[in-house]
């Protein structure tokens, strides 16, 4: 598949204890039906050609024959076919038997993998009829299924899009379990075939373990269980499999389930990729051993076909069962973050410019609840509306409405006549709407609110948001300074969520009223004049995009480290229906020549708490240099 997704199928087929032909031939069926749904690899259940709860019948000869023979049957059923198929056996080495995975790809067995770990305790009794895989050598051949092939605790399997590495069951549970070092050797996909009955609360246990293990190893992890059809003499398989990525659950099956399951989800290898290569303290991680990793390589073909994968509009933005604990914690961060700057300078003053719109919205109610932390007067907060050519009535009276509810020192100054003057003494013509007469309008606002700051012996808190730093959508030295910036590490899509969410649990309803009419006002900068103080006259987003679409670019661009080619992709398919593919290409150039252009002052930023995972103050998270060029990007 293209971009490096890549689809992996877990299934739970009906077992029939002791059977291995008939198992064989769910099993097949199950492998025609993974190709059909374009699965590159299909994994099965531990001991799913025997079935797990043969018991004492494991160590009879006649039945191990005939699971040999089940696999050979099975690996002729992968012939012809581009996918990739491991099933568990139990399999015979120098006179002893093993619990084992069997890789098989082409109609060729390509290579059997030990289980390590043996449990031998409550309901599991392994080592009765099994050797632990932790004696075998890494790589040696052995003679299966009337093919040659290789036997070993230290294999991967690489098949030109990704390499993978299998662990079974309990090996899942060690303390160090083996795909651990698969994945310092390489591994991205680690393949679990296993076994694992039911028991109160271990279900959610065994779930939280596989997440957590992906993300600990930054790998694909594809697990599943044997389910309906093995005995229940004295346990119940109810079949279950998750299909997790760096600890994101992308897919997983329904337990209880009589009939056969089969669970798809496409990984995003070239993710994975991109976060070992940032992630240095995997990329430090002793790697002592790794160099007795035997590869095998598996001729397989790339397949065709899109990736059924759902891309969420707003990545930034959390689940919708977790949004309100996100908004809380986010605004807790800024809050503390302004609260610890204040507490270290000494400082009981702030000023801030109130527009009446969402950014400086925020930044307010940030202010006002570090100044409740802090134990300080709320009227130590200086808000300051400055109304000036393309103020509206809506957002003006929003910002007094608001500022008056708070309970903090409101002050209004026009900066229409200083304005008007400054362009007189630049000799600019008012009527030219141009960049300077934009700009001048940002630059007398700070002005305006730095000279207040050094009256009242207070700092000016920055209400510029991530959005706007990745855009460079702000005035040089005006709205782009302040000495602590609390929206920096916020894009304008979370903002509005999260006003949105104080607004819904606001006591006062003229607060709550207040913020519901500021979310729903158009973005604007409020620069230049319109017919009359009711309409607003210039939208940002006319300007420079859909804040939605720079977003999703954003965190592709800069968390995921994805090619323009793949977010444009991405893009195409999570906004299919309201943005078409001239739109997408459009903002997309847009956003990588502002990106690049504007670091210059990003390069400067003032100091801004991080809050999500994406930041781009200079300090920590992002180093660029100012004149670097767009055109590898843009072309």
């Amino acid at each position: 598949m293209k971009y490096g997704f890549y689809r992996v199928a877990a299934a739970i087929p009906r077992v029939e204890v002791a059977c291995p032909e008939r198992n064989a031939g769910h099993i097949t069926g199950m492998i025609k039906a993974a190709d059909e749904r374009g699965a590159s690899v299909v994994v099965f259940p531990e001991l799913s050609v025997t079935g797990y709860t043969c018991a004492d019948l494991l160590l009879q000869e006649r039945l191990l024959d005939a699971a040999e023979t089940a696999v050979g049957r099975i690996a002729g059923t992968t012939k012809g076919r581009d996918i990739t198929v491991i099933v568990g056996c139990p399999v015979r080495w120098k006179s002893l038997l093993y619990n084992c995975a069997v890789v098989m790809h082409g109609g060729k067995v390509a290579g059997i993998v030990p289980k390590q770990h043996l449990p031998n305790y409550g309901e599991f009794y392994e080592k009765r009829w099994f050797c632990p895989g932790s004696d075998v050598p890494g790589c040696t051949s052995l003679r299966f299924a009337g093919q040659d092939t290789v036997f070993g605790n230290r294999l991967l399997f690489a098949t030109g899009e990704v390499t993978f590495g299998i662990e079974l069951c309990e090996d899942l549970w060690a303390p160090v379990p083996p795909s651990t070092g698969l994945a310092l050797a390489g591994a991205e996909l680690i393949i679990n075939t296993s076994a694992d009955n039911e028991a109160l609360r271990k279900h959610s246990y065994l779930r939280r373990l596989v997440s957590v293990h992906s993300a600990q190893t930054i790998t694909a992890y594809a697990f599943t269980s044997a389910g309906y059809g093995e005995s229940t003499t004295d346990t119940v398989f109810a079949g279950k499999s998750f299909l997790c990525e760096n600890g994101k659950m992308l897919a997983e099956a329904a337990r209880f389930k009589m009939d056969e399951q089969l669970t798809c989800a496409d990984f995003d290898i070239e993710l994975l990729r991109n976060e070992r290569r940032t992630n240095m303290t995997y990329g430090s991680a002793p790697r002592t051993g790794s160099d007795e990793y035997t590869t095998i390589h598996i001729d397989a073909k790339p397949r065709d076909g899109e990736t059924d994968r759902h891309f969420d509009q707003l990545p930034f933005l959390p689940p919708a069962d977790e949004t309100g604990t996100a908004c809380d914690e986010a605004f807790a961060i800024q809050t503390l973050g302004l609260a610890k700057r204040l507490s270290h300078i000494g400082c009981k003053d702030v000023v801030i410019g109130i527009s009446g719109g969402l950014d400086s919205t925020l930044a307010l109610l940030v202010c006002t609840k570090a100044f409740e932390t802090l134990g300080l007067d709320p009227r130590g907060i200086t808000a300051v509306t400055m109304p000036g050519f393309g103020t509206t009535d809506r957002t003006y009276h929003n910002a007094l409405a608001l500022m008056e509810a708070l309970g903090v020192t409101m002050r209004e100054i026009s900066i229409r006549d200083a304005c008007t003057g400054h362009f007189k003494d630049i000799s600019h013509d008012a009527n030219v709407h141009d960049t300077t007469y934009e700009n001048a309008q940002a630059r007398e606002r700070t002005q305006i609110l730095m000279d207040i700051a050094n009256q009242v012996g207070g700092i000016v808190v920055g209400t510029g948001d991530l959005s706007e730093l990745a855009l460079g959508w702000a005035t040089y030295n005006g709205d782009h300074m302040s000495m602590y910036g609390v929206n920096a590490g916020i894009t304008k899509t979370m903002i509005r969520t999260i006003v949105t969410h104080l607004a819904e649990n606001a006591t006062d309803s003229g607060i709550r009223d207040t913020l519901l009419d500021i979310v729903a006002t158009p973005i604007s900068p409020e620069l230049l004049p319109g017919e009359g103080r009711q309409a607003i006259n210039q939208k940002t987003e006319d300007i420079v995009g859909p804040y939605e679409l720079h977003d999703f670019f954003l965190y592709h661009l800069i968390k995921s480290k994805f090619s323009p080619d793949k977010i444009r992709y991405m893009a195409c398919r999570a906004f299919d229906g309201i943005y078409d593919t001239a739109t997408v290409d459009k903002w997309l150039r847009t956003f990588i020549r502002r990106f690049f252009t504007q670091q210059f002052k990003r390069s400067c930023l003032p100091d801004g708490p991080k809050v999500d995972t994406v930041t781009l103050s200079p300090r920590s998270d992002w180093r660029m240099p100012s004149d670097a060029s767009f055109e590898t990007f843009i072309n």
